[in-house]
């Protein structure tokens, strides 16, 4: 029988439509697979209790809403969670839609399972009141608050993600693309950095296949196309393998695997290749019982084929954040084909596929339970994370650090203490980095560092292997804010921000007015009015200061900037001055004559029911174009503007001027044809970047006869470009069609419309 594993379904996966109880039935046969005891009544009164709370709803898939539940507890069972993780999760949805509280769940299950569905509950339901930075950021901090609290919460928080990412063709395509972008961003690294592989590559292939539909399903069609060939090469290699390994006494299992198309849709991308050009589409995997038989079955492999230098990582060693430990090499078969070979325990392995969901599982214990002893240890990312998000409050900064922190690919650098001790540093950090993942006060007293044994500047880029000695006095005078362009890693942007904000307060506060006073008189605002007592307190409340001098410190060290909280001040003035003044005062001031279907002039092509030869603009914040569905806003003495319904500042628009809005209507009888009128229309373009990227979007205007009025690009640290173009356009379809071109261009990820 074939150790060749060729099968990509994933883990837990389940047919759609299947009736409940024999989900229910699967369920239960998975947990006591590995329950220590028979009892599982918990788990069987949740399921009760999720179906009687549930019965009646539907999915939009058309499916009972219970299979939902069911789905993300078997996902849970699959990674062997304990009874009060399962049944949180059957349980997870019923506070947030029915008529069940936390008190009912914590009566009938205890206060371990209230809490977890109660931190669920709580995920679920975050709110959006700013712009997107904001929102996100705020989700983040939740989120990880959540995790600080306990881990369990956000374990079944990536289960719940991963069934709604199985089910998502069922919503809309800009849902799937919103989702989908959510999930690569955010969830599938922390499933990452908590070390859930399990989850992580299918959260990857699944949002490619709705980000990039078109390169998923030509992963798909190349790799079914030379599939025995593939298997063949695969075969060979593991029946070679183990017969060494036997030869040697080793007793070893060893099989082949192929690895997650997201993996390989990377490799494509970085490294400027075709599928066909890539041959080590395989990973060939050797389990066995200690580290001396791994460092043992490594010799023979090297023996029997020629390695790649440099394609060799002892994670063992130097394991990852997440606690992965294995041997990674890459090796050249006797047919000339590059391929890779894992080595790695049993327990290595069950590390690597639950990550941090392996200290939860059952252990045969008189509880039931025994979490490992150094889960704190392993936690030591999530501790950092919680650390440095006290001391961020621009959400600006703390998302884009938080996305860096996160990153899967960015690679990372092993170095040493004088002592011998392993840091692991993100790759172009320098001594700075070094000090401060020792400890703050040594990074606060550093002067200079050596590495290997010679001086070397701050800025110094430390190598893989290198021992590094930081020099401090008692007499420095702290860090320099030239520091903070000069560090790799977040701790130590933290750390250093940190010292500014508490060493120099007095400073930072006047400095602080000082902005805030300037950035008021620049901008035309009236500072006495906006700064109001009611007005400081919900900004306060808001950033999470005790004090206004507090606000104006941050101001001053740079964790805040003037123009968030004076832009919030004046959107609260602006909201009780608009009180003031009616919907009826703001209509009375239009031509009462008049009062009947209007005609835009000078766009010709819109119609506002009960309202005439009133000036009417099309917003800028989301460009309606003809075709889209569209709403008019009464603005104070501007006319009425037109948003499309989408738009994120009519969506979000307060209750308050909601009676402002205004039925609105692409007029079908206008005497202009929509090829006589142009609409300016705005799209982002996300894309890996490369040479010739531009051109090749250019062309595309060009050839569609499409003239450009504005291009804005940016680049991340990541290499992924976001280009903002801005041009004259007729309708909607002619924007599809150009979008469809786009989508075409080589390294292009995603385009959206701006909405706001």
């Amino acid at each position: 029988m074939s150790d060749v594993i060729m099968d990509r379904g994933h883990f837990g996966s389940i047919a759609e439509f299947q009736d409940p109880e024999q989900l229910y039935k699967e369920l239960t046969d998975k947990v006591r697979k590995y329950h220590p005891s028979d009892d599982i009544s918990m788990i069987e009164r949740a399921y009760a209790k999720a179906y009687a709370a549930h019965e009646g709803q539907m999915r939009k898939s058309g499916e009972p809403y219970i299979i939902h539940p069911l789905c993300v507890a078997i996902i849970l069972a699959d990674l062997e969670m304990d009874k009060e993780t399962i049944a949180a999760g059957l349980l997870h949805d019923v506070v947030e839609d029915t008529i069940m509280t936390s008190e009912d769940l914590e009566k009938e299950f205890g206060s371990d399972v209230a809490a977890l569905v109660d931190g669920v509950t709580k995920l679920s339901k975050l709110q959006y009141h700013g712009d997107k930075v904001e929102f996100q950021a705020d989700n983040l901090r939740k989120m990880f608050l959540a995790m600080a609290k306990d881990i369990r919460v956000i374990i079944i928080k990536l289960a719940d993600r991963l069934h709604n990412m199985r089910t998502l063709q069922y919503q809309p395509e800009n849902k799937q693309l919103e989702i989908a972008r959510e999930t690569i961003d955010i969830y599938s690294p922390i499933a990452q950095r908590l070390g859930i592989s399990k989850i992580k590559v299918e959260l990857d292939d699944l949002s490619l296949k709705y980000l990039r539909h078109d390169v998923y399903e030509d992963l798909k069609d190349k790799i079914a196309q030379k599939r025995s060939e593939r298997e063949q090469f695969v075969e060979n290699i593991v029946r070679e393998v183990r017969k060494h390994m036997e030869d040697a006494g080793i007793k070893a299992h060893v099989d082949g695997r192929v690895k997650h198309f997201f993996s390989i849709y990377k490799k494509m991308v970085n490294q400027g290749k075709s599928i066909d050009q890539i041959y080590d589409l395989f990973a060939v995997r050797i389990y066995v019982d200690t580290v001396k038989d791994c460092y043992a079955a490594l010799g023979i492999i090297h023996e029997m084929y020629k390695p790649i230098p440099g394609r060799f990582k002892d994670y063992i060693a130097t394991p990852k954040d997440n606690m992965y430990q294995s041997l990674h090499t890459t090796l050249i078969g006797h047919s000339g084909i590059p391929f890779e070979i894992q080595i790695r325990t049993y327990e290595m392995h069950k590390t690597a596929e639950y990550g941090i969901a392996a200290h939860w599982r059952y252990k045969e214990a008189s509880d039931g339970l025994n979490p490992d002893l150094q889960e704190e240890e392993k936690l030591a990312w999530l501790r950092q994370i919680l650390e440095w998000q006290q001391d961020m409050s621009d959400n600006q900064e703390f998302l884009q650090s938080l996305k860096a922190d996160l990153n899967l690919f960015s690679d990372q650098v092993y170095c040493f203490t004088p002592t011998g001790d392993v840091k692991t540093l993100p790759a172009g950090s320098t001594p700075i980095d070094f000090a401060y993942a020792i400890h703050s006060a040594v990074g606060n007293r550093m002067i200079g560092a050596k590495v290997n044994g010679k001086l070397v500047h701050i800025d110094y880029q430390i190598q893989n292997g290198d021992r590094v000695e930081i020099i401090t006095s008692q007499n420095s005078k702290g860090p320099s804010r030239d520091w903070l362009g000069v560090v790799k890693s977040t701790q130590a942007k933290s750390k250093i921000n940190q010292w500014f904000k508490h060493e120099l307060k007095e400073e930072n506060i006047v400095r602080g007015k000082e902005a805030f006073a300037s950035y008021c008189k620049s901008h035309g605002i009236n500072a006495s009015k906006i700064a109001k007592q009611e007005y400081m307190d919900e900004v306060m409340q808001r950033y999470g200061f005790k004090d206004w001098d507090a606000v104006y410190a941050a101001i001053g060290h740079g964790g805040l900037k003037e123009g968030q909280v004076v832009g919030r001040m004046q959107e609260l003035y602006e909201r009780d001055h608009a009180a003031k003044v009616t919907d009826e005062d703001i209509l009375s001031e239009l031509d009462e004559k008049t009062r009947h279907a209007i005609k835009r002039k000078r766009t010709g092509g819109i119609v506002v029911r009960g309202v005439h030869d009133v000036s009417v603009r099309f917003s800028k914040c989301c460009s309606p174009l003809p075709g889209d569905e569209i709403v008019g806003f009464v603005t104070r003495g501007r006319g009425i503007s037109i948003h499309r319904t989408d738009c994120v500042n009519i969506v979000n628009l307060p209750d308050s001027d909601r009676s402002r809005l205004i039925e609105a209507e692409w007029d079908k009888n206008s005497g202009k044809s929509s090829e006589d009128e142009s609409y300016v229309a705005e799209i982002n373009i996300y894309a890996n970047n490369r040479s010739g990227l531009l051109i090749d979007i250019t062309k595309a205007f060009s050839d569609s006869s499409l003239d450009i009025q504005g291009v804005n690009t940016r680049i991340s640290k990541h290499g992924v470009a976001t280009i903002t173009m801005s041009f004259e356009i007729h309708s909607t379809e002619e924007l599809e069609r150009i979008m469809t071109k786009l989508r075409n261009i080589p390294n292009v990820i995603d385009i959206e419309r701006t909405s706001g």
